[in-house]
């Protein structure tokens, strides 16, 4: 399964980026450089284990070859299919990339940026060189004529798409267990669990070792739960109400759920990778580590109620490594917030699918489709009930009053909890559970917290992510550590409107005193 390599076309505003990072060079830019892994010529780093900095200053300097990198990754692609991470593994065209990279240093042509670094992207995230399915019967074999903006900032300064990622099917769920062609994700830490979802495949790639980072998309977590329960770190960017206040601009690039609340956002092993990816994609300099002395960092209240007891005490230890490291905790609730936010989650996004659906496939060159004939093909039974709910528009009535009234009202909240309480970003655990087993029925199904009664699988991953998604402010999922279980924690910051660098240089301070977590033992 292959494409021949891409030409992307080239803006000028890109292309003075572009100059202008390889004037600054890979130290400012890529970050870290190998001297870190001890002497001045250094051995190369593992591929599969390796920061997407390391990997690149490695191939930059020619102490690591493009294509023995990119033959390592999908290597482990293919010796660990079974995760079933990957829809499209773009092996020929990425090994053709390669081996370019490899002669023009070799001729001493000057690289761009990115050149070495393979990622994986979400197939729900246009690529114009190879099938956009977003994991659904209908759209198998879809070729879109554009590429995400997002992901062509990337590709422009020499990123290398390995592979498409699978994901829950078109998108519509929290677990990725896609019963459809493309098949259930399975969690790297135990293939029995799920990763999470949407974007569990992106997840779950680069905790397998297939590839340092990569693009999922978030709705109501989509980017930060995968991240919790895979170790890794999801970035889900501001949106704001749209306009200047939408960090990625991605409009009818990605198969949507709903344009008020969709974005593109980067994971990645560690936060400097997401950092690299986010620098980037929004043409800014890249975040650097913050100091924690003095930071205050609110701990509300309503969301560290009710966890189970697979997250509880890594939370809470991870909660007091950071006030031992210097951060300042404030503990704080917002009253309302959670009644707010059930005013406006579903009303949103099973009502603007009607529109942003048929607008998408029009863009991107998809005809012959439509919602009818997309939800006639689901294969999964909760995306069916879905989109059940989108044909037959249940919240068409609610959507005026979740838009024009309620969603403000959220946006108030959050703006004046970070006023009142003069905290920086808020601070908790990612999810109430760890990974829980897949449903291999329903796709999505029920869970139990502490041994209660079943509820809603979707409701109670997403009871954290959410009501940020709602509001429009950035949220970073950061690694905790493991739980007794041997399975992964994540921590959320969320932060006000706009303050994506600085969440980014938080996340990488956290880092640092979480530690790095372990990779699976596959």
């Amino acid at each position: 399964m292959s494409t021949s390599p891409r030409t992307p076309a080239r803006s000028p505003s890109r292309r003075r980026f572009l100059r202008a990072s390889s004037m600054v060079g890979l130290s400012g830019l890529v970050g870290t450089s190998l001297s870190a892994c001890g002497g001045s010529d250094p051995a190369a780093p593992d591929p599969l284990t390796a920061s997407s900095s390391e990997v690149l200053d490695a191939v930059q300097r020619g102490t690591l070859s493009a294509e023995a990198c990119a033959n390592a990754l999908i290597a482990r692609a293919k010796q660990q299919a079974d995760l079933n991470s990957l829809i499209f593994l773009n092996e020929a065209a990425a090994l053709a990339a390669a081996r370019q990279i490899d002669q023009d240093r070799q001729a001493g042509k000057s690289l761009k940026p990115l050149a070495g670094l393979f990622i994986v992207v979400k197939d729900n995230i246009n690529t114009a060189d190879m099938p956009t399915t977003s994991g659904t019967p209908s759209l198998q074999n879809a070729r879109p004529t554009t590429t995400a903006p997002s992901l062509k900032r990337l590709t422009d300064a020499g990123a290398i798409v390995l592979a498409k990622s699978n994901l829950h099917e078109l998108a519509f769920g929290i677990t990725s267990t896609n019963l459809s062609f493309a098949k259930p994700v399975k969690n790297p830490y135990d293939k029995t669990r799920i990763p999470g979802g949407s974007s569990g495949g992106t997840a779950a790639a680069i905790a397998a070792g297939i590839v340092p980072c990569g693009l999922g998309t978030d709705t109501g977590g989509s980017t930060r739960v995968p991240a919790a329960l895979c170790g890794v770190v999801g970035l889900r960017p501001s949106v704001g109400n749209g306009g200047a206040q939408r960090r990625y601009t991605d409009t009818n690039a990605v198969m949507p759920i709903s344009h008020t609340r969709d974005t593109v956002g980067p994971l990645g092993r560690t936060v400097a990778d997401v950092a690299l990816l986010d620098s980037f994609i929004t043409q800014t300099a890249r975040a650097q580590p913050a100091s924690l002395q003095g930071v205050r960092l609110g701990v509300p209240a309503a969301f560290w109620a009710g966890l189970d007891a697979s997250v509880a005490p890594t939370a809470q230890a991870a909660k007091a490594k950071l006030a031992a490291a210097g951060a300042v905790l404030v503990d704080m609730d917002i009253p309302g917030l959670f009644s707010t936010n059930d005013l406006i989650s579903f009303q949103v996004a099973l009502h603007e699918p009607i529109a942003d659906i048929p607008a998408y496939l029009a863009a991107s060159g998809l005809t012959g489709q439509s919602i009818a004939s997309i939800a006639a093909a689901i294969a999964s039974p909760d995306v069916q009930g879905a989109f059940g709910a989108i044909q037959a528009d249940v919240f068409g009535a609610a959507y005026p009053d979740a838009i024009n009234i309620h969603r403000p009202a959220l946006q108030k909240l959050y703006a004046d909890a970070f006023a009142t309480h003069k905290v920086e970003a808020l601070l908790f655990p990612t999810t109430l559970l760890a990974a829980t087993p897949m449903d291999l029925v329903k796709g999505s199904g029920t869970v139990s917290v502490n041994g209660g009664p079943p509820v809603d699988t979707f409701g109670t991953y997403i009871r954290n992510t959410d009501p940020g998604s709602n509001a429009g402010i950035p949220g970073l999922s950061v690694p905790a550590g493991l739980n007794a279980a041997g399975l992964p924690v994540g921590m959320e910051l969320d932060g006000p409107l706009g303050s994506d660098q600085r969440l980014l240089s938080l996340g990488l301070a956290l880092e640092a005193v979480l530690g790095r977590m372990p990779a699976p033992k596959l």
